[in-house]
């Protein structure tokens, strides 16, 4: 008879990070999407903020090792979010002309270079289940397949209690979605950096699959997230993905990033 492991988030924490063997954890999450929707069609609602240690401010996580989006609320914050948004350089955006997922490689590889939790045995999405995850409860034998898990979900403020028969109720966004990053020039990368875009936690967040799939490949023009609070943190981490990857945004997703942190 097959049996469940428990394990609180605080309880593997440190061992994830000190063993570069450490497995981490997830099940079968979906990336979709269709059309996004424009601000004014957005949820007006405001979500209740994480627990504490559930979320952190991207200006304090820059490599995107840590969990969730913490709002910014505070001017000094806004202003330094203004700054890594005004970095962004602008262009039209292209075709999606020869865009296909597997350009990317493979989805959720654990073997794409030079980017944070790479080759540590297990894959891209297991890494941010452990990352971002609560409670999770392994299946027997495994140190990286969650049967189950406690998510608070920053784009809609919700806390979800995900069970692996309900796999599509969270799906892993890329903040930055890979078609967008085609048509702003991806398409000319060599596939080496399409691999690190694809993987890298920065560009990663385990959400709501409502949501995600609301979003589809739209930028920060056509799409937010419901939760007002976190729209300033959502940009600044789009805009970090942006810059470290040397890719322009268009003139009216910068317009529309600058915005969600005005003071």
């Amino acid at each position: 008879m097959r049996t469940e492991r428990h394990v609180s988030h605080k309880g593997v924490g440190n061992a994830r990070f000190s063993r570069a063997a450490t497995a981490v954890a997830a099940a079968v999450f979906l990336v979709s999407g269709c059309e996004g929707l424009g601000e004014d069609d957005a949820p007006t609602g405001s979500g209740p903020a994480a627990p504490a240690g559930q979320a952190v401010s991207p200006l304090k996580n820059p490599d995107g090792t840590k969990p969730g989006l913490a709002p910014l609320t505070e001017d000094a914050d806004r202003g330094a979010a203004r700054k890594i948004i005004e970095e962004l350089s602008t262009k039209g955006r292209g075709p999606k002309t020869g865009y296909d997922r597997d350009k990317f490689g493979y989805a959720w590889m654990d073997t794409a270079d030079g980017v944070p939790l790479a080759r540590n045995g297990c894959d891209t999405r297991n890494d941010l289940i452990r990352r971002d995850g609560q409670d999770l409860r392994f299946r027997a034998g495994s140190d990286c397949v969650v049967i189950a898990m406690t998510l608070h979900d920053p784009y809609t403020g919700t806390t979800i209690e995900w069970r692996k028969q309900q796999a599509s109720e969270v799906q892993i966004d890329h903040v930055v979605p890979l078609s967008y990053s085609w048509q702003m020039g991806s398409s000319r990368w060599p596939e080496s950096k399409r691999k690190q875009l694809a993987n890298d936690v920065l560009n990663l967040i385990p959400v709501e699959g409502r949501a995600n799939s609301s979003k589809g490949d739209s930028g920060p023009a056509s799409w937010l997230p419901p939760n007002k609070q976190i729209r300033c943190a959502y940009v600044v981490r789009f805009a970090q993905v942006a810059v470290k990857y040397e890719m322009p945004v268009t003139t009216a997703d910068k317009a529309m990033m600058v915005k969600q942190c005005d003071y």
